[in-house]
């Protein structure tokens, strides 16, 4: 049997193409039409990405739209159209406003990323719209101009419906995503074998020590806290808890398993839940909030967990004011991950806080 398989192919964010219609848009005012513009994602690296239309809306503006493409993991927004408004006037200064048009979530319920009553618009697209803007503007040599931008997706409301925007509090239509621009395949299969992969190469580096994250971001984290360990012993998990652990058991010599987490998995992981999908979510405020009650008695408490909107609002009441729920979480991780793993491995457990400061560390 050949081991040789496809490599899937790379997309890009809702966040990227929202980037790259507003750098088309704003060419458009001092060059030609690009049909093609090029975007440096947050990582970095740099693709460019097809103008599907654009158009002159009015004597200071432009309008332009980019196809999503997800790559060989299509989501929901996969084609989608994510457009751009871009407004220039007059200004003593640089100065750029972003805000969310036609099928654009608005953030109702607090516990995500951004507070109540913005665009679905998160920070990472933010960072890449602006670098867009600086980039033409040093072009040609732009320092005195208003930006006016309106990011717009014109099947947003109808794609929002198959996402879980509306339970989260996101209402009116999709989030702009992306942490870093790109997307990377995650289907099952396909997620399973990059942990498997890269397990494999930290054992044949002779690491016996691995640490799990569940991304980009608290994998960075992990990095920062855990410097003394090679790169290799970073290995993104993401939602698959037991499989990584079944991963991991292929290989002998592998002793030690840190996992490293935000609030929002651990308590899934806390339950014991073998893959931890966003969709269990009440059920583990739910839970958390019985587990409140039990440890720390406070009924105040147990209520706010209850009727919060994500595990990120209900850390906000727990943390710092109840270290020992968030130690309970922390403890019930290591005790399932040891379960998952037949005992087989040293397990200790890191709990994030979402600024990358440590809640929890079973080390110590």
């Amino acid at each position: 049997m050949s081991s040789k398989k496809k490599k899937l192919k790379k997309g890009f964010t809702t966040g990227a193409a929202a980037a790259a219609a507003v750098k088309a848009a704003l060419l458009s005012f001092f060059s030609k039409y690009p049909k093609t513009v090029e975007i440096r994602f947050l990582t970095g690296e740099k693709k460019n990405i097809t103008i599907h239309e654009l158009k002159k809306t009015s004597a200071n503006s432009y309008e332009a739209l980019v196809i999503k493409d997800a790559g060989d993991d299509p989501d929901i927004t996969h084609k989608a159209r994510i457009g751009a408004e871009v407004t220039l006037s007059d200004s003593k200064n640089v100065i750029i406003n972003i805000t969310g048009g036609q099928g654009v979530g608005r953030i109702t319920k607090p516990g995500l990323e951004l507070p109540v009553g913005q665009p679905a618009i998160n920070p990472g697209p933010q960072k890449m719209i602006h670098n867009c803007v600086q980039e033409v503007f040093t072009k040609f040599n732009i320092k005195q101009k208003q930006v006016d931008i309106k990011i717009f997706v014109p099947q947003g409301e109808k794609l929002a419906k198959k996402t879980l925007n509306a339970r989260l509090g996101i209402i009116g239509g999709i989030s702009i995503l992306g942490t870093t621009g790109i997307v990377t395949p995650m289907s099952h299969d396909a997620y399973i074998a990059t942990i498997q992969s890269g397990i494999s190469v930290a054992a044949a580096r002779g690491i016996n020590t691995l640490v799990f994250t569940t991304g980009r971001r608290s994998e960075r984290f992990a990095m920062e806290n855990l410097k003394s360990l090679d790169e290799e012993a970073f290995i993104q998990t993401g939602d698959f808890f037991k499989a990584s652990i079944d991963m991991a058991l292929l290989q002998p010599q592998i002793q030690t398993i840190i996992y490293t987490v935000f609030f929002g998995k651990a308590v899934k992981m806390a339950l014991g839940f073998e893959h931890t999908h966003a969709a269990k979510s009440e059920l583990t405020l739910n839970k958390l909030a019985v587990w409140a009650m039990e440890i720390t008695g406070s009924n105040k408490l147990k209520n706010q967990i209850a009727s919060a909107n994500t595990a990120r609002h209900a850390f906000s009441f727990i943390n710092p004011e109840y270290p020992e729920l968030i130690c309970h979480v922390g403890k019930k991780i290591k005790a399932n991950a040891k379960q998952f793993s037949n005992n087989k491995f040293n397990i200790k457990v890191i709990i994030f806080d979402f600024n990358g400061n440590i809640a929890f560390d079973s080390r110590i």
